[in-house]
Protein backbone atom coordinates (compact mmCIF):
# COMPACT_ATOMS: atom_id res chain seq x y z
CA UNK A 1 0.00 0.00 0.00
CA UNK A 2 1.09 3.56 -0.48
CA UNK A 3 3.05 5.67 2.43
CA UNK A 4 -0.27 7.65 3.22
CA UNK A 5 -1.86 4.23 4.62
CA UNK A 6 0.96 3.96 7.20
CA UNK A 7 -1.24 6.12 9.84
CA UNK A 8 -4.22 4.21 9.15
CA UNK A 9 -4.47 1.71 11.56
CA UNK A 10 -3.90 4.54 14.36
CA UNK A 11 -7.09 6.51 13.39
CA UNK A 12 -10.21 5.08 15.10
CA UNK A 13 -13.22 4.76 11.54
CA UNK A 14 -15.02 7.71 11.51
CA UNK A 15 -18.71 7.53 12.22
CA UNK A 16 -19.74 9.46 9.39
CA UNK A 17 -23.34 11.55 9.64
CA UNK A 18 -25.87 10.26 7.45
CA UNK A 19 -28.32 11.71 5.43
CA UNK A 20 -29.26 13.55 8.27
CA UNK A 21 -26.20 15.62 7.82
CA UNK A 22 -24.01 17.25 10.77
CA UNK A 23 -26.21 19.77 12.15
CA UNK A 24 -30.28 19.49 12.41
CA UNK A 25 -31.77 19.62 8.71
CA UNK A 26 -30.69 16.55 6.08
CA UNK A 27 -31.39 19.44 2.86
CA UNK A 28 -28.80 22.38 2.37
CA UNK A 29 -29.76 25.68 0.06
CA UNK A 30 -27.79 25.96 -2.74
CA UNK A 31 -27.06 29.35 -4.17
CA UNK A 32 -29.95 29.68 -6.74
CA UNK A 33 -32.50 28.87 -3.52
CA UNK A 34 -32.71 25.30 -4.30
CA UNK A 35 -33.28 22.95 -1.10
CA UNK A 36 -31.01 19.64 -1.93
CA UNK A 37 -30.19 15.96 0.20
CA UNK A 38 -26.80 16.03 2.70
CA UNK A 39 -25.28 12.92 1.19
CA UNK A 40 -22.27 11.25 2.23
CA UNK A 41 -19.94 9.24 0.73
CA UNK A 42 -16.60 6.86 2.48
CA UNK A 43 -14.08 6.19 0.30
CA UNK A 44 -12.42 3.00 0.04
CA UNK A 45 -8.99 4.86 1.31
CA UNK A 46 -7.55 8.61 1.56
CA UNK A 47 -7.66 10.31 -1.67
CA UNK A 48 -6.40 8.79 -4.73
CA UNK A 49 -6.16 8.84 -8.47
CA UNK A 50 -9.25 6.77 -8.90
CA UNK A 51 -11.31 9.10 -6.94
CA UNK A 52 -11.03 12.18 -8.94
CA UNK A 53 -14.17 12.13 -10.45
CA UNK A 54 -16.52 12.17 -7.17
CA UNK A 55 -14.35 15.79 -6.59
CA UNK A 56 -14.65 16.76 -10.15
CA UNK A 57 -18.39 16.05 -10.25
CA UNK A 58 -18.84 18.00 -6.87
CA UNK A 59 -16.71 21.09 -8.55
CA UNK A 60 -18.58 20.64 -11.83
CA UNK A 61 -21.68 20.78 -9.79
CA UNK A 62 -22.80 17.39 -11.35
CA UNK A 63 -24.30 16.26 -8.27
CA UNK A 64 -26.19 19.46 -7.72
CA UNK A 65 -27.84 19.19 -10.60
CA UNK A 66 -29.05 15.84 -9.27
CA UNK A 67 -30.14 17.20 -5.52
CA UNK A 68 -27.14 16.13 -4.18
CA UNK A 69 -25.19 18.29 -1.63
CA UNK A 70 -22.05 15.86 -1.58
CA UNK A 71 -19.58 14.93 1.49
CA UNK A 72 -16.63 13.11 0.56
CA UNK A 73 -14.88 11.21 3.05
CA UNK A 74 -11.52 9.45 3.31
CA UNK A 75 -11.84 5.49 4.20
CA UNK A 76 -10.28 3.02 5.90
CA UNK A 77 -10.30 -0.10 3.70
CA UNK A 78 -13.17 -1.40 1.60
CA UNK A 79 -13.70 -3.97 4.68
CA UNK A 80 -14.20 -0.94 7.39
CA UNK A 81 -16.67 1.45 4.61
CA UNK A 82 -18.89 -2.01 4.02
CA UNK A 83 -19.50 -2.01 7.61
CA UNK A 84 -19.90 1.74 8.03
CA UNK A 85 -22.33 1.99 4.88
CA UNK A 86 -24.41 -1.20 6.24
CA UNK A 87 -24.05 0.38 9.60
CA UNK A 88 -26.16 3.28 8.41
CA UNK A 89 -22.76 5.86 9.38
CA UNK A 90 -22.62 6.56 5.88
CA UNK A 91 -25.27 7.21 2.78
CA UNK A 92 -23.15 5.64 0.73
CA UNK A 93 -19.65 3.69 0.07
CA UNK A 94 -17.00 3.16 -2.51
CA UNK A 95 -15.55 -0.01 -1.90
CA UNK A 96 -14.00 -2.96 -3.56
CA UNK A 97 -16.14 -5.86 -4.83
CA UNK A 98 -14.44 -8.64 -2.96
CA UNK A 99 -15.44 -6.94 0.22
CA UNK A 100 -18.40 -6.50 -0.48
CA UNK A 101 -19.20 -10.13 -1.21
CA UNK A 102 -17.37 -10.87 1.92
CA UNK A 103 -19.83 -8.51 3.83
CA UNK A 104 -22.72 -9.81 2.99
CA UNK A 105 -21.90 -13.38 3.26
CA UNK A 106 -21.00 -12.23 7.48
CA UNK A 107 -25.04 -10.30 7.78
CA UNK A 108 -23.80 -6.67 6.39
CA UNK A 109 -27.06 -5.83 5.19
CA UNK A 110 -25.42 -4.01 2.16
CA UNK A 111 -25.57 -3.67 -1.34
CA UNK A 112 -23.95 -2.39 -4.35
CA UNK A 113 -25.64 -0.33 -6.91
CA UNK A 114 -22.93 -0.65 -9.68
CA UNK A 115 -19.75 -1.72 -10.09
CA UNK A 116 -17.22 1.17 -12.09
CA UNK A 117 -14.02 -0.32 -11.99
CA UNK A 118 -15.05 -3.24 -13.97
CA UNK A 119 -11.78 -4.81 -15.06
CA UNK A 120 -9.62 -5.72 -11.95
CA UNK A 121 -7.02 -3.37 -11.26
CA UNK A 122 -4.92 -6.54 -9.68
CA UNK A 123 -1.66 -7.13 -10.76
CA UNK A 124 2.45 -8.23 -9.81
CA UNK A 125 4.14 -5.01 -9.77
CA UNK A 126 8.32 -4.61 -10.02
CA UNK A 127 10.90 -2.96 -11.34
CA UNK A 128 11.16 -3.62 -15.36
CA UNK A 129 15.02 -4.05 -15.01
CA UNK A 130 14.08 -7.76 -12.96
CA UNK A 131 13.13 -8.69 -17.06
CA UNK A 132 9.24 -9.88 -15.95
CA UNK A 133 8.02 -10.14 -19.51
CA UNK A 134 5.04 -13.07 -18.77
CA UNK A 135 3.93 -14.74 -15.98
CA UNK A 136 6.91 -17.68 -16.06
CA UNK A 137 9.30 -15.39 -15.75
CA UNK A 138 7.98 -15.74 -11.90
CA UNK A 139 9.05 -18.65 -11.51
CA UNK A 140 11.68 -18.89 -8.67
CA UNK A 141 10.84 -14.83 -7.51
CA UNK A 142 9.29 -13.36 -4.25
CA UNK A 143 6.86 -11.51 -4.11
CA UNK A 144 5.02 -9.05 -1.62
CA UNK A 145 1.68 -10.19 -0.45
CA UNK A 146 -0.89 -9.76 2.41
CA UNK A 147 -2.39 -13.11 3.76
CA UNK A 148 -6.17 -13.45 3.79
CA UNK A 149 -6.87 -10.17 1.50
CA UNK A 150 -8.08 -10.81 -2.13
CA UNK A 151 -4.70 -10.51 -4.12
CA UNK A 152 -3.51 -13.06 -2.33
CA UNK A 153 -6.46 -15.35 -2.50
CA UNK A 154 -6.69 -15.21 -5.84
CA UNK A 155 -3.28 -15.24 -6.98
CA UNK A 156 -3.31 -19.05 -6.81
CA UNK A 157 -5.91 -18.99 -9.66
CA UNK A 158 -3.45 -16.84 -11.44
CA UNK A 159 -1.13 -18.89 -11.30
CA UNK A 160 -2.76 -22.13 -12.47
CA UNK A 161 -4.38 -20.41 -15.19
CA UNK A 162 -0.71 -19.42 -16.76
CA UNK A 163 0.58 -23.17 -16.46
CA UNK A 164 2.06 -22.72 -12.88
CA UNK A 165 1.83 -23.87 -9.49
CA UNK A 166 1.77 -21.99 -6.11
CA UNK A 167 5.65 -23.74 -4.93
CA UNK A 168 6.98 -21.49 -8.26
CA UNK A 169 6.40 -18.46 -6.71
CA UNK A 170 6.81 -17.51 -3.28
CA UNK A 171 4.81 -15.19 -1.26
CA UNK A 172 6.26 -13.26 1.57
CA UNK A 173 3.84 -12.23 3.85
CA UNK A 174 3.79 -8.33 3.90
CA UNK A 175 1.96 -5.70 5.90
CA UNK A 176 -0.10 -3.50 3.45
CA UNK A 177 2.13 -0.74 4.09
CA UNK A 178 5.23 -2.18 3.63
CA UNK A 179 5.07 -3.77 0.12
CA UNK A 180 6.61 -0.62 -1.89
CA UNK A 181 9.49 -0.58 0.88
CA UNK A 182 9.97 -4.40 0.33
CA UNK A 183 10.35 -4.10 -3.43
CA UNK A 184 12.69 -1.00 -3.35
CA UNK A 185 14.68 -2.45 -1.04
CA UNK A 186 15.02 -5.56 -2.77
CA UNK A 187 13.68 -7.79 -0.19
CA UNK A 188 10.83 -8.88 -2.72
CA UNK A 189 11.00 -9.47 -6.14
CA UNK A 190 7.55 -7.59 -6.50
CA UNK A 191 3.83 -7.33 -5.01
CA UNK A 192 1.07 -7.88 -5.66
CA UNK A 193 -1.16 -5.00 -5.84
CA UNK A 194 -3.72 -2.44 -7.81
CA UNK A 195 -2.27 -1.08 -11.10
CA UNK A 196 -3.96 1.93 -10.36
CA UNK A 197 -2.45 2.45 -6.99
CA UNK A 198 0.91 1.21 -5.70
CA UNK A 199 2.74 0.98 -9.07
CA UNK A 200 2.77 5.01 -9.57
CA UNK A 201 3.56 5.58 -6.09
CA UNK A 202 6.43 2.82 -6.00
CA UNK A 203 7.77 4.17 -9.53
CA UNK A 204 7.74 7.82 -8.21
CA UNK A 205 9.31 6.78 -4.52
CA UNK A 206 12.08 4.97 -6.41
CA UNK A 207 12.41 7.15 -9.75
CA UNK A 208 12.29 3.46 -11.56
CA UNK A 209 9.99 2.01 -14.67
CA UNK A 210 7.30 -0.20 -12.98
CA UNK A 211 6.31 -3.10 -14.89
CA UNK A 212 2.70 -5.19 -14.10
CA UNK A 213 1.52 -8.41 -14.77
CA UNK A 214 -2.37 -7.49 -14.93
CA UNK A 215 -4.74 -10.37 -13.81
CA UNK A 216 -6.94 -9.25 -16.49
CA UNK A 217 -4.77 -9.55 -19.44
CA UNK A 218 -3.34 -12.53 -18.25
CA UNK A 219 -6.79 -14.82 -18.06
CA UNK A 220 -8.24 -13.47 -14.97
CA UNK A 221 -11.09 -10.86 -14.20
CA UNK A 222 -13.17 -9.78 -11.64
CA UNK A 223 -15.11 -6.68 -10.62
CA UNK A 224 -13.29 -4.46 -8.75
CA UNK A 225 -14.71 -0.71 -6.92
CA UNK A 226 -17.98 0.52 -7.18
CA UNK A 227 -20.94 2.11 -4.91
CA UNK A 228 -22.34 0.73 -2.51
CA UNK A 229 -25.80 1.57 -0.31
CA UNK A 230 -27.10 0.12 2.88
CA UNK A 231 -30.35 -1.28 4.07
CA UNK A 232 -31.90 2.40 5.24
CA UNK A 233 -31.08 3.95 2.06
CA UNK A 234 -32.03 1.28 -0.44
CA UNK A 235 -35.31 0.54 1.62
CA UNK A 236 -36.68 4.07 2.44
CA UNK A 237 -34.16 6.59 -0.31
CA UNK A 238 -34.81 4.57 -3.59
CA UNK A 239 -35.23 7.82 -5.44
CA UNK A 240 -31.49 9.43 -3.74
CA UNK A 241 -30.18 5.97 -4.29
CA UNK A 242 -30.59 6.14 -8.27
CA UNK A 243 -29.96 9.60 -8.47
CA UNK A 244 -26.64 9.02 -6.56
CA UNK A 245 -25.97 6.19 -9.45
CA UNK A 246 -26.37 8.51 -12.08
CA UNK A 247 -24.30 11.40 -10.87
CA UNK A 248 -21.50 9.26 -10.16
CA UNK A 249 -21.65 8.09 -13.51
CA UNK A 250 -22.06 11.28 -15.16
CA UNK A 251 -19.08 12.51 -13.15
CA UNK A 252 -16.91 9.34 -14.24
CA UNK A 253 -18.14 10.37 -17.75
CA UNK A 254 -17.03 13.83 -17.62
CA UNK A 255 -14.10 12.82 -15.41
CA UNK A 256 -12.67 10.82 -18.63
CA UNK A 257 -13.22 13.77 -21.11
CA UNK A 258 -11.26 16.11 -18.95
CA UNK A 259 -8.65 14.27 -17.16
CA UNK A 260 -6.18 17.12 -16.19
CA UNK A 261 -9.31 19.09 -14.29
CA UNK A 262 -10.60 16.07 -12.92
CA UNK A 263 -7.06 15.54 -11.09
CA UNK A 264 -6.57 19.44 -10.40
CA UNK A 265 -10.04 19.17 -8.79
CA UNK A 266 -8.40 16.87 -5.94
CA UNK A 267 -6.26 19.36 -5.02
CA UNK A 268 -6.42 19.86 -1.23
CA UNK A 269 -8.75 16.70 -0.76
CA UNK A 270 -6.16 15.44 1.80
CA UNK A 271 -2.87 16.29 3.63
CA UNK A 272 -2.12 12.73 2.42
CA UNK A 273 -2.55 12.84 -1.21
CA UNK A 274 -0.04 11.85 -3.45
CA UNK A 275 1.58 14.22 -5.81
CA UNK A 276 0.42 15.47 -9.13
CA UNK A 277 2.11 12.92 -11.21
CA UNK A 278 1.32 9.87 -9.21
CA UNK A 279 -2.69 10.89 -9.20
CA UNK A 280 -2.33 11.59 -12.90
CA UNK A 281 -0.84 7.77 -13.48
CA UNK A 282 -3.52 6.68 -11.35
CA UNK A 283 -6.52 8.34 -12.83
CA UNK A 284 -5.14 7.07 -16.41
CA UNK A 285 -4.84 3.80 -15.29
CA UNK A 286 -8.27 3.98 -13.78
CA UNK A 287 -9.65 4.97 -17.02
CA UNK A 288 -8.97 1.82 -18.52
CA UNK A 289 -10.70 -0.51 -15.97
CA UNK A 290 -14.00 1.05 -16.61
CA UNK A 291 -16.02 -1.73 -18.79
CA UNK A 292 -16.24 -5.09 -20.10
CA UNK A 293 -16.14 -6.58 -23.31
CA UNK A 294 -20.40 -7.10 -22.41
CA UNK A 295 -20.29 -3.47 -20.90
CA UNK A 296 -18.01 -1.67 -23.89
CA UNK A 297 -19.62 1.90 -25.29
CA UNK A 298 -22.18 1.94 -22.42
CA UNK A 299 -22.13 4.46 -19.35
CA UNK A 300 -20.25 3.99 -16.65
CA UNK A 301 -21.33 2.06 -14.04
CA UNK A 302 -23.84 0.02 -16.15
CA UNK A 303 -23.34 -3.51 -15.10
CA UNK A 304 -24.55 -6.78 -16.46
CA UNK A 305 -26.08 -10.20 -14.82
CA UNK A 306 -23.21 -12.78 -16.87
CA UNK A 307 -19.79 -10.04 -15.46
CA UNK A 308 -21.63 -10.09 -11.76
CA UNK A 309 -22.27 -14.11 -11.54
CA UNK A 310 -18.52 -14.11 -13.22
CA UNK A 311 -16.85 -12.48 -10.39
CA UNK A 312 -18.60 -14.47 -7.85
CA UNK A 313 -17.89 -17.54 -9.37
CA UNK A 314 -13.90 -16.41 -8.70
CA UNK A 315 -13.81 -15.75 -5.28
CA UNK A 316 -16.31 -18.73 -4.83
CA UNK A 317 -12.93 -20.77 -6.59
CA UNK A 318 -10.78 -18.58 -4.18
CA UNK A 319 -12.76 -19.46 -1.17
CA UNK A 320 -13.51 -16.12 0.26
CA UNK A 321 -17.18 -17.17 0.27
CA UNK A 322 -18.79 -20.31 1.09
CA UNK A 323 -22.74 -20.96 -0.45
CA UNK A 324 -22.40 -18.31 -3.18
CA UNK A 325 -25.84 -16.29 -3.04
CA UNK A 326 -27.69 -15.17 -6.21
CA UNK A 327 -26.86 -12.34 -8.47
CA UNK A 328 -29.56 -9.54 -6.72
CA UNK A 329 -28.39 -10.70 -2.89
CA UNK A 330 -25.54 -8.46 -3.85
CA UNK A 331 -26.12 -5.85 -6.58
CA UNK A 332 -29.58 -3.91 -6.03
CA UNK A 333 -30.43 -3.98 -10.08
CA UNK A 334 -33.59 -2.20 -9.35
CA UNK A 335 -31.59 0.85 -8.41
CA UNK A 336 -29.05 0.44 -11.69
CA UNK A 337 -28.36 2.12 -14.51
CA UNK A 338 -29.61 0.26 -17.42
CA UNK A 339 -27.87 -0.25 -20.70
Amino acid sequence: MTARRVLIGLVPLLLVATACGDGDSDTTTTDSGREIDKVTLTLNWYPYGEHAPFYYGKQQKIFEKHGIDLDIRAGQGSQKTVQATGAGQTDFGWADTPALLSGVHSGVKVKSLGVFLQTTPSSVQFFESQGIKSPADLKGKTIAGTAGDALSKTFPIFLKLNDLAESDVRVQNTDPAGKIAAVISGKTDGLLGYASDQGPTMQNKANKQVGYLRFSENGLNFYSNGLIAGRQVLSGKKDLAQRMVKAVSESFAAAEKAPGPAVAAMEGASEQLPPEEVLSEQFRTTLTLLHTPATEGSAPGVNTDADWQKTIDVFAEAGLIENPKAVTDYWDDATALKG
